[in-house]
């Protein structure tokens, strides 16, 4: 298989196998008039199986989301054919969006247009809780 080479834009690797559609959609990709490319399952010696996006511009993403998807994952920053930059996102604070408030009495059940936000509570167990009931988040599964 051959993806083209890419000039100018973003190559975001170390995407836990499997969850490259999933990220493809939170950080909103299909808007994009450039050139994207998932490869699903790409062979890892650090990991086994990943999953790579290449963006074919250089383009504003959102961090947050990148470090709670996978804290493995890098971003490289391509300028005229050359790195630039390697980005390791961290585990957010907070998150919105991404996970959804199980608790049938929390608000965001009710109130639709409430972001479902969530707050880190426990670095070391990776453990969430919504900011408007408390719930805790599932556990995310990270490769």
């Amino acid at each position: 298989m051959i993806i083209g080479t890419i000039v100018d834009g973003l190559v975001i690797d170390h995407i836990p196998a499997g969850r490259g559609m999933e990220l493809y959609h939170y950080l909103k990709l299909d808007r994009l008039q450039c050139e994207v490319a998932i490869i699903k399952n790409a062979s890892s010696d650090k990991y086994g199986r990943k999953d790579i996006i290449k963006v074919g511009e250089v383009i504003d993403l959102d961090l947050d989301i990148l470090g709670f998807i996978g804290p493995q994952i890098t971003v490289n920053v391509i300028r005229d054919g050359e790195k630039v930059d390697k980005l390791h996102p961290e585990l957010p604070e907070t998150i919105s969006d991404v996970i959804r408030c199980r608790n049938p009495r929390c608000i965001t059940s009710v109130e639709q247009e409430l972001p479902h936000k969530f707050k880190l509570t426990d670095r070391e167990t990776v453990t969430y809780r919504c900011v408007y009931c408390d719930t805790k988040a599932p556990k995310q599964r990270f490769h």
